[in-house]
């Protein structure tokens, strides 16, 4: 009966060891197995309760509700001040500079209903209801992450603009941070309702990754640089010392927590590595809340090794033990080691989890919760060695209590021993990796610590824990007054003393993080925590240069928004890197039609840029209530609207380059491409604001030049469309308000007259086609008749020869009408008043060089073929006399139109008037068509 108990027994160990997880597979995430179906109470009471929370979380999601969350991650809050860091000191004290800097707010990881009110809980309650609301759309877009993110966008602006002033910027580093951390609640509710398996879902994992790195990275940026100004202000003396110490003679009681603390007061670059230490912890916890829910230990009876203490029992009452393998046959803390013996198998995979959760523990700044967490498992002795590193302070030699009575001391007074046992446990190979890297965290045993460190950040906890270790140690070392000499450390602690720059150095030649040394926001936060501002500049800049398009937005945006706090938060910074930077964010925010938030970020440029980038931007808007409402956020930015406006047709207009010396050959042309059209309706910038009325009609001006030197009349005629009509009067209103004069600046004179100049253009050639079409299209056709017509459709012919004879007469009369129109509308070009047809009526020392070519080639291209489109007229409507009179005109003194003929135009024009001459000597007179006597 026994044998039959003992081999059932064994039957049920063999299946809890089958069905539980190996310790690879914890390390790399993946959720424990369960054990077999026949297991002991206290399991399945364990077991009921994990299926049981897990039931509700299942139901919680399902109805889409939420418990208020707080904010926890990477980062949260206050870091923790874990190991040497003395707590915050109170208000008075010389650590606070809130009058100066402005308060930072505390965020702790967990809710507290007794220090929330009702009306913020629902609060908290209604965002998480309208978050989960909001995941059922966006898990239907291509790329959810990207989404979902893009509010991140506006609240970044938004943290701007309600911390713009200098005494904010750490107000604006805690919400950058804090609207991080929110993208990355949602981002994570919003995988935890999608199918991983879709190619969207793993981009969306990127953007989380790169969402929790930008987190971790305000994090350290608020810390670091409020610490940093801190000390600046200190050593100008803004900040008064209080407790400042510069000898020992200065402190009154020397323990080891007020050497600890005094070394902090004094020396910026320990308090610095200290808050690295903290931050790198803070990042840990949200890895520790996910490692939490995937561990599970098998024991809460608070008995530890209970199947080997089972087995031993068994031995006892004289059932077989089960194994072959001996067993260890004693239950204290050392037998295993003693004895050299095993234990139960369970128990050891128990202790290995156990091992490995208490590190993580610590490797987040969570010593309490480790040595919790070894209570709980019946490991009481464990928690007492966890607890040892703490500082030795005996407060009543600095006074008693209020009270009268004496106050408990602190910390250990055999720390020194403590500490080389933890160090010789660290060294020791029987013990599992795990217990010796914990030991060897709180020893500074780096060798035994970074075998089980396995990213770039472990690597850097590490290192920097230990360096922080050393230099407490060293000075406790130094000051310290003891009764007894204090037990000496091993030479190898104190080989390498390590500084922030080599162990970067030291991380660098590191093969298993070789992959993250590179990344992105290693690269930054290395800097940041070097406090080499300049060259973390010129990498982000390099970055932008070389793979701008290819970099992440969110990363640009991060970079943006760097720049702008080292801008306000440093004095001396390479400003042609931050404008890159700054540049590269724009160019993003335009790609990505983010037309709203251009404006603030362009007028964070040099004032050059800004009129370059906002120009840029406003080329691609077409819409008439987007140009306005973009003119509006520029001027909310307090950018140079009439510069920017002004720049943005030229950039237009100058894109195809007209050649004014060619000669003007074919047909007129009638079509509008849509680069035509585009520079048409870029005058339109320039006439939403009647101030710039005298600039639109120098773009305009400019436009219709090109327009007309390929022959594009239609176009032309937009183009001057585009002006109101009263733009002559309002220039002159304009200036006249601003100077109380009215004799205008040169420019704008000459402007006014080339507008005039293109509107007597427009005329004729409008004259001459309304010409063209009365003469070739409008006149009436004679009717005919049929041979053989009977005597009433001859009588029929013969009425409609009277009807024909007279709208031949009204035709006639209208085409001398049209053609005496005509005419003079081409005189007023040829002729025009004041030195004629597009020449400067005053000299401007500052007008364009190019302007001044381009009005002279284009008399030589048109004047030419206004005269012979004249003559075209005069020819046809059998006015010869004035087409021979046209000779006069060109070769006037007055006028001086010879000048713009080149010598082939000239032959043409020979050619034309001999066409003329001969007509009139058909007519009986002579050559030059004069009556014969």
């Amino acid at each position: 009966m026994n044998q039959s108990v003992d081999m059932n027994e064994s039957d049920i160990f063999r299946r809890q060891r089958q069905a539980r997880m190996s310790l690879d597979a914890l390390v790399e995430g993946d959720t424990p197995m369960h054990r077999g179906r026949e297991m002991s109470k206290t399991f399945k009471r364990r077991s009921t309760n994990v299926n049981f929370q897990k039931s509700l979380q299942l139901l919680d999601e399902s109805v889409g509700g939420a418990t208020p969350r707080g904010h926890q991650g990477p980062g949260g809050g206050y870091l923790r001040h874990s190991t040497y860091t003395p707590k915050h000191v109170s208000s008075g004290s010389k650590f606070d500079v809130t009058g100066l800097l402005g308060p930072t707010p505390d965020k702790s990881g967990l809710i507290d209903m007794s220090m929330n009110t009702v009306s913020d809980f629902y609060a908290e309650s209604i965002m998480e209801e309208d978050v989960t609301t909001t995941n059922v759309g966006l898990l239907l877009e291509e790329d959810p992450g990207i989404s979902a993110s893009q509010g991140l966008y506006n609240d970044f602006l938004q943290c701007l603009q309600n911390n713009s002033s200098q005494q904010q910027v750490f107000d604006l580093v805690q919400e950058f941070e804090n609207a991080c951390r929110d993208e990355v609640t949602l981002l994570n509710k919003l995988l935890g309702r999608a199918t991983k398996q879709q190619e969207k879902f793993r981009k969306t994992g990127n953007v989380l990754h790169l969402l929790k790195e930008e987190t971790a990275t305000w994090t350290l940026v608020g810390q670091l640089f409020r610490e940093r100004v801190e000390t600046d202000l200190k050593e100008m003396g803004v900040i008064d010392e209080e407790m400042a110490v510069d000898s020992e003679d200065k402190i009154e009681y020397q323990s080891d927590q007020n050497i600890m603390k005094m070394l902090f007061t004094k020396e910026s670059s320990i308090r610095e590595s200290q808050i690295v230490v903290d931050w790198l912890e803070s990042c840990a916890r949200e890895q520790l809340d996910a490692f939490s829910d995937k561990v599970k230990f098998f024991s809460d009876r608070a008995v530890a090794w209970e199947n080997t203490l089972h087995r031993l029992q068994n031995q006892q009452t004289g059932l077989p033990m089960g194994t072959e393998r001996p067993l260890v046959d004693e239950m204290d803390p050392d037998a295993p080691v003693r004895q050299n013996r095993m234990l139960d198998d369970l128990d050891k995979e128990d202790e290995t989890r156990l091992l490995q959760y208490v590190f993580v523990c610590i490797r987040a700044g969570q010593i309490d919760k480790a040595q919790e967490i070894c209570q709980s498992c019946g490991q009481s002795w464990r928690a007492a060695t966890l607890e040892g590193w703490r500082l030795y302070h005996d407060p009543n030699f600095e006074g008693l209590r209020n009270d009268g009575c004496v106050a408990p001391v602190r910390g250990n007074p055999y720390r020194d021993i403590w500490k080389t046992v933890c160090w010789k446990m660290a060294q020791e190979a029987k013990f599992n990796q795990w217990e010796r890297a914990i030991y060897a965290s709180l020893s500074g045993n780096l060798q035994a610590l970074l075998p089980v460190c396995k990213s770039w950040k472990d690597y850097l906890w590490a290192y920097f824990k230990v360096l922080v270790d050393s230099k407490v140690e060293q000075e406790i070392r130094i000051r310290t007054i003891s009764s007894r000499p204090l037990e000496p450390l091993p030479s190898d602690y104190w080989e390498k003393m390590f500084e922030p720059i080599t162990i970067f150095q030291e991380i660098e030649t590191a093969e298993k993080v070789a992959p993250e040394i590179s990344h992105w926001y290693c690269v930054i936060q290395k800097y940041l925590i070097l406090g080499d501002t300049d060259k973390l500049l010129e990498v982000m800049s390099m970055w932008v240069r070389q793979d701008g398009e290819k970099l992440p937005g969110h990363l640009v945006r991060f970079m943006a928004h760097l720049v702008l706090f080292l801008q306000t938060a440093e004095h001396k910074i390479t400003e042609d890197y931050c404008h890159v930077i700054l540049e590269a964010y724009v160019q993003n925010l335009i790609v990505d039609k983010q037309k709203h938030l251009v404006a603030s970020y362009v007028s964070k440029l040099s004032q050059n840029s800004q009129v370059l980038w906002y120009a840029r931007f406003l080329e691609g808007i077409n819409s008439k209530a987007e140009r306005e409402e973009c003119l509006k956020w520029a001027q909310e930015a307090g950018l140079d609207i009439p510069l920017i406006t002004k720049t943005v047709v030229e950039n237009i207009r100058n894109k195809d380059v007209v050649d004014f010396s060619q000669e003007l050959e074919g047909p007129v042309g009638t079509t509008i491409s849509d680069e035509d059209r585009q520079k048409i309706e870029a005058i339109d910038w320039l006439v939403f604001e009647p101030s710039q009325r005298a600039e639109a009609m120098k773009q305009a001006n400019a436009v219709m030049r090109t327009f007309i030197a390929v022959r594009k009349h239609a176009a032309v005629k937009e183009v001057f469309g585009k002006l109101p009509g009263d733009s002559v009067d309002v220039v002159y209103k304009n200036w006249q308000r601003l100077t109380g004069s009215t004799d205008l600046p040169p420019s704008d004179m000459n402007g006014i007259r080339e507008y005039m100049c293109m509107k007597a253009y427009i005329d004729a050639i409008d004259n001459f086609n309304d010409w063209f079409n009365l003469c070739h299209h409008g006149k009436p056709h004679k009717p005919e008749i049929l041979t053989g017509a009977s005597f009433t459709d001859r009588v029929a012919h013969d009425h409609r020869i009277k009807q024909y004879e007279q709208e031949v007469d009204r035709w006639h009369h209208n085409l001398m009408l049209q053609t005496k129109s005509t005419k003079a509308r081409f005189y007023n070009v040829l002729l025009f008043a004041d030195g004629g047809w597009m020449v400067d009526l005053v000299k401007d020392d500052e007008a364009e060089r190019s302007r001044q070519l381009q009005m002279s080639q284009l008399r030589t291209l048109t004047l030419p073929y206004m005269c012979s489109l004249l003559h075209k007229v005069l020819h046809t409507t059998e006015q010869f006399t004035e087409c021979l009179q046209l000779a006069d005109l060109v070769s006037s003194e007055q006028h001086k139109l010879y000048e713009v003929f080149r010598k082939d135009e000239l032959q043409k024009l020979l050619d034309l008037l001999r066409e003329s001459s001969l007509a009139v000597l058909d007519l009986n007179r002579d050559p030059l068509g004069y009556e014969l006597p």
